[in-house]
């Protein structure tokens, strides 16, 4: 072929074969977790993302243009997780920079690249260097550069994937937190593998990567310092696409992890501040505001594939309800649970599987109702419920929950008599209330908050940080209630998993009834994977 243009054909083959080098390189991607539990997914999130991208893009016919704008509405649809909805926005981005295209030059690929890049930056607020973005964007102005004087793409390509494993191998030096975990940004690795796949369908040869930071090593992680900015807000805006750059500017303030996206007459806004009503008041001022969500957000979780007959519709009515509501649960006995407190559509996801975008559309198409509320119960999973607000017509109304415990009080909160503001203000409210205790096993040797840790050991967190640790799991569980429970503490509610029964269950429910009397102490059984016990405060 002629090595200095890149037409339809080509581009569908380098498409596949960037989803194929992302899907071999998923569990190295997913080990380049920076905490040392079993629920790193970002190469699973950005593999499926770009399995979506792809499937559409197969759809279209051979026109530059057709395919890349399937392949960002399929990326957009299928994005899981924050790594594949940022993934989503740089197809975004290269499907407007190759437009009216219909052969690329490497001049033109560094141009898309380039549009990539500012379009995946302008979709987050306040973005963070040492991630993806850096990788992309530092791949982009290689690429810009070396465009002037390379013509062949062979070569050209080449060279930009030096620049991103480059780009990959700063990324500690960037952001402190990998370092101390000894990895690189996950999501620049899978970014990475996406450039390599592409250029083994272009030329034929295959690049075999070193593998950088991807064995378990003995780290000294920091400690998930308190957040500066405390809730994760997001909405829709139904105006002007015209008014984003003005309303960026009027927020940007207000908080960081900015994403401020516009479509037409509909742009999505996610961002994290401590004053999330005032965001919102200056968004009233360009239009009507729909799928209101409320979280802070982090990188979690892993892989599962999810199939259609894994969303369980309950209660659903054909005649049209004032309100609905949509839970993410993990584990038979919790998704009961929120069955039995009528949620109509429970998701099965959570640590390690994050649902797409459309399947939080065929959730709420699953609902005639008014008014959805939606509880996510993970920080990782927002992003995606948040654009299936923007795209679905119904009022949807994100809350917040970034645990199960979260979602099970906001469920509580919510009262059928109330106005949506009413509900959505008191389920809001109802998480900020509850703290949540994990029992889980370490993926790998560490050094945490004082812990020496060995990988297998039994490790307790509260609010992403280690607080206990060993190899007993009743005593682990133990020690770290005590280490969580304070004075005003009325309730404490214990959902254990698979591989508890429930007499060790009930042990633990006698101790710290025995230890405070005061307390009252319930015990579920929750069937969720990986994490032993899920404990509840309030």
């Amino acid at each position: 072929m002629n090595k200095e243009i890149i037409d339809g054909i080509m581009l569908k083959k380098m498409l596949a074969a960037a989803r194929q080098s992302l899907k071999d390189q998923q569990e190295v991607i997913n080990a380049l977790n920076v905490f040392p539990v079993p629920d790193g997914d970002t190469g699973t999130n950005m593999s499926l993302t770009m399995e979506a991208a792809v499937r559409e893009a197969n759809k279209a016919d051979d026109n530059l243009d057709n395919i890349l704008e399937m392949a960002a509405n399929g990326s957009l649809m299928g994005a899981r997780g924050n790594s594949g909805v940022i993934l989503s926005q740089l197809f975004r981005g290269f499907a407007k920079g190759i437009a009216g295209k219909k052969e690329l030059s490497t001049k033109d690929l560094a141009s898309a690249m380039k549009a990539a890049s500012d379009t995946a930056y302008k979709a987050v607020m306040k973005p963070t260097e040492g991630t993806i973005l850096t990788v992309a964007r530092e791949s982009a102005e290689k690429a810009i550069v070396l465009a002037e004087t390379i013509s062949d793409h062979d070569h050209f390509l080449y060279q930009i994937i030096a620049e991103a494993n480059l780009s990959l191998e700063r990324t500690p030096d960037l952001l402190k937190v990998l370092k101390d975990a000894g990895v690189v940004d996950s999501g620049g690795k899978g970014l990475v593998s996406i450039l390599e796949g592409a250029y083994n369908a272009l030329t034929g040869k295959t690049i075999v990567s070193e593998e950088i930071y991807t064995k378990p090593v003995v780290a000294k992680i920091a400690s998930d310092e308190s957040l500066e900015f405390g809730y994760c807000t997001e909405f829709i805006i139904r105006g002007p696409e015209a008014k984003l750059d003005g309303y960026k500017k009027d927020i940007e303030d207000f908080g960081d992890s900015m994403l401020v996206v516009g479509n037409g007459q509909v742009i999505k806004v996610h961002i994290h501040t401590n004053h999330p009503g005032e965001v919102m008041e200056k968004a009233m001022e360009i239009g009507h505001l729909s799928d209101i969500k409320i979280d802070n957000m982090r990188f979690q979780h892993r892989h599962e594939v999810f199939e259609e007959n894994q969303i369980h519709p309950v209660n659903v009515e054909n005649q049209e309800k004032e309100y609905g509501m949509i839970a993410v649960a993990m584990g038979e006995g919790i998704s009961k649970i929120f069955q039995d407190f009528t949620v109509d559509v429970v998701i099965q996801g959570g640590q390690t599987m994050n649902p797409s975008t459309e399947d939080f559309m065929n959730a709420i198409n699953r609902i005639n109702a008014k008014h959805i509320f939606i509880m996510p119960n993970n920080s990782n999973i927002i992003m995606a419920a948040n654009q299936a607000k923007n795209l679905s017509g119904k009022d949807i109304i994100v809350i917040p929950s970034k645990t199960v415990p979260q979602g099970i009080s906001s469920v509580l909160a919510f009262n059928p008599d109330a106005t949506v503001k009413d509900n959505q203000d008191s389920m809001t409210e109802a998480i900020s209330v509850v703290r949540t205790g994990q029992i889980t096993y370490a993926v790998r040797d560490t050094e945490m908050n004082g812990h020496v840790i060995s990988k297998g050991s039994i490790i307790g967190l509260a609010d992403k940080e280690i607080i206990a640790s060993g190899e007993n799991t009743t005593e682990v569980t133990l020690e770290m209630i005590k280490s969580m429970i304070v004075d005003d503490d009325e309730i404490l509610t214990v959902y254990y998993g698979e591989g508890i029964n429930e007499l060790e269950a009930n042990r633990v429910e006698e101790t710290v009834a025995g230890l405070y009397p005061d307390l009252e102490v319930e015990v579920y059984y929750g069937g969720q994977p990986l994490y032993y016990y899920i404990i509840s405060l309030e």
